[in-house]
């Protein structure tokens, strides 16, 4: 729904979204009913604030500028007054404060009681895990689909409500959709949970929020808005696993059994790995790395090549390839759609 915005980002924000088209990472304009209500909180706690200070600066302005005679005894000498009516003012801007203060609170309570309850009916079930830096997302299993891992990219239907539970195995990270919810604490130990749900088709942008190491910003998650029809197949696809024979005869094959298996997996394959993300469907996603890098040809060899040019400290290693092999690899991985 509409809010009011700020002239300097008016064009950014009614760009945001288009199906297809990957919104701004902002949080002046939501677009589900488990972000409208913090923004419209937000928008309102700003708009309080703004007042406060325009009435604070004309008061202190006026008072400055403010000109009086200075009372004078019968001898001509000045005479000190403890009160020269301005405590009114004061008593009345203190009540006044509490008032709008209180409100403030309750409000908030309110919003936050409201945005934390998840519903009772999901279309989905969502199990996240934050990894120093990348996110892991496992989706249940339903009678209309069985459970699967993917990696840095969740897919929901539009206009309802998906489930995400949160949970860390190293350090805090916090789960942040602005335009579909709000801020979630991710912490080893610890399951949280929240909600997400789309008004309309797009892609939204999402990031850790909570500083987690030397690549934290490169710890990105895109959310996919799509209708009810294209979220069922989009799970049926992904819940496939991969297409063993197809793979099996590349010239990738051994390449990738040999240098990649131990760390990450391909459903359908000899791969089992659980250190790194799993690849069954790498190739479909719209990015490399946890949003680092576009998924294309030119940066999934660069990513191969060089993690740790591009993802200082990430865990992958660099694993000096020759060329040949590298290009060999590089075309495998492209296949795993």
């Amino acid at each position: 729904m509409p809010r009011p915005r700020l002239t300097a980002i008016a064009f950014v924000v009614a760009v945001a979204p288009v199906a297809g088209i990957a919104t701004p990472l902002s949080y002046l304009r939501t677009y589900g009913p488990a972000a409208d209500p913090i923004t419209t909180l937000g928008w309102g706690l700003g708009l309080i604030a703004s007042f406060v200070c325009a009435i604070v600066g004309v008061l202190l302005l006026a008072a400055i500028f403010r000109s009086r005679p200075e009372p004078l005894d019968a001898a001509g000498r000045p005479v000190l007054q403890r009160d020269a009516g301005g405590m009114q003012f004061v008593y009345v801007g203190v009540g006044l404060s509490a008032i709008v203060l209180f409100a403030a609170t309750v409000w908030t309570l309110i919003t936050l009681s409201a945005v934390a309850a998840v519903p009772n009916t999901v279309a989905a079930g969502i199990h996240v895990v934050g990894h120093q830096w990348w996110w892991e997302v496992r989706y249940e299993g339903t009678t209309r689909s069985p459970g699967f891992t993917t990696a840095n990219e969740i897919h929901v239907p539009v206009g309802a409500p998906v489930r995400v539970e949160v949970t860390s195995p190293d350090v805090i990270h916090s789960f942040w959709v602005p335009q579909l919810g709000g801020k979630l604490d991710v912490v080893p130990g610890q399951r949280n949970v929240t909600w997400l749900e789309a008004a309309q088709a797009g892609v939204y942008q999402g990031r850790c929020a909570e500083y987690c190491g030397l690549q934290h910003a490169h710890m990105a998650l895109t959310v996919v808005a799509v209708p009810a029809e294209q979220f069922e197949a989009w799970l049926a696809r992904e819940a496939a696993d991969a297409d063993a024979q197809a793979l099996g005869a590349l010239p990738g094959a051994a390449n990738f059994e040999a240098r990649c298996a131990a760390c990450h997996t391909v459903r359908g394959t000899t791969a089992h790995g659980i250190v790194g993300p799993d690849l069954t469907h790498v190739a479909t996603r719209r990015t490399l790395a946890a949003g680092t890098l576009p998924n294309d040809r030119v940066n999934l060899v660069r990513w191969i090549a060089a993690p740790q040019d591009l993802k200082p400290g990430c865990r992958m290693p660099r694993l000096g390839l020759p060329a040949d092999e590298l290009d060999r690899v590089a075309a495998y991985v492209e296949r795993l759609h």
